[in-house]
């Protein structure tokens, strides 16, 4: 398993626009075989910021969600809405094991 934090700064006037778009790219995105889960967060003291949790079964299936077409529609649309670049953090899971996904 690949879990990948990714960190964004929405800009406060393109929140409602970031959320619809980010969602919609979720939606599409726990269709794929190799995602076991997409999560996307708000922070609630600052709403402009965003955490999405990707749960891969691979590092070969986070290759494959960033050659869809869902995925390069949500980056050009989002790309304006950030107030800084995203950051991710990339994590192996160690509890529970990969049997439970």
């Amino acid at each position: 398993m690949l879990i990948v934090h990714v960190h964004v700064q929405v800009k406060p006037e393109c929140v409602e626009a970031f959320k619809e778009a980010t969602v919609e790219n979720a939606r599409a995105s726990v269709q794929e075989p190799g995602i076991a889960r997409f999560d996307v967060i708000q922070q609630m003291d600052d709403p402009a910021k965003f955490i999405l949790v990707e749960v891969y079964r691979s590092p070969d299936a986070a290759a494959a969600h960033k050659e869809t077409a869902h995925y390069a529609k949500w980056r050009d649309t989002v790309a304006e809405m950030m107030a800084q670049p995203r950051a991710s953090v990339k994590f192996s899971n160690v509890f529970p094991s990969d049997e439970g996904w």
